[in-house]
């Protein structure tokens, strides 16, 4: 599971690294969490960033509720949820790290796990776009049935595929998102089949952080330093 991340690299250096531009509008998160409008970089506008809600909610839902922070990898292309969005709409999550949390026997503890150089990446994304007409009336932007209805704004989400644990993630939990070599990443938004296996862990680092990552409204510096 990828619930929490990070993406606090400078705005020039993200530039960079994506080809993309994050606008007048970054602020760096510590913190990202479930709920909240992030970056990310679509396959409609690969050279901007977009802000969309994490939780994708599938075209089809008959509410906003139904959301889905993560796909699995090994089912993303069959699940009613996700296989339209599969084959249409995909992205890049930019981050450069995520937590876990570690059961200790004594509660659980987080971790923050990222590469050795806290180097930013891109987790594998998908994104739709719902509103509560696309569900009456099957029209919408994305389901080739027209436009989006009028006066209706619509809500643009995503989620973040998941794979295996690299040796890194796997004392802190089953699973991790699936990150995408620099090399993958045009492949991935240009629908093409790329690899899901576990990042590899010898660039890889887990520590463990302050508790305070448990709260959300929490998005501070703080949260990314080493504690004992």
């Amino acid at each position: 599971m990828c619930g929490r991340y990070s993406l606090f690299a400078p705005q020039t250096d993200l530039e960079s690294r994506f080809g993309a531009s994050f606008g007048d509008g970054f602020e760096p998160r510590y913190n990202a969490t479930p709920g909240q409008t992030l970056p990310v970089i679509t396959d409609e506008e690969p050279d901007k960033v977009r802000h969309l809600e994490w939780g994708l909610v599938p075209r089809w839902a008959d509410d906003a509720t139904e959301s889905y922070i993560n796909a699995r990898s090994e089912t993303v292309s069959e699940k009613p949820a996700f296989a339209e969005a599969y084959g249409k709409r995909r992205c890049l999550v930019p981050a450069d790290g995520f937590y876990e949390w570690a059961d200790t026997g004594d509660g659980k503890r987080p971790y923050r796990v990222a590469f050795e150089d806290d180097r930013p990446f891109a987790m594998a994304g998908l994104y739709e776009r719902w509103t509560p007409e696309t569900t009456q009336t099957g029209l919408g932007a994305f389901s080739g049935g027209g436009a989006e209805p009028e006066g209706v704004e619509p809500l643009e989400t995503f989620t973040v595929l998941t794979t295996d644990p690299n040796a890194v993630v796997e004392p802190l939990h089953h699973r991790m998102a699936v990150i995408l070599t620099p090399d993958s990443e045009a492949a991935w938004l240009e629908g093409e089949s790329v690899s899901f296996e576990p990042a590899p862990a010898d660039e890889f680092r887990a520590y463990p952080v302050s508790p305070a990552v448990n709260d959300p409204s929490n998005d501070r510096p703080e949260l990314v330093r080493p504690v004992e």
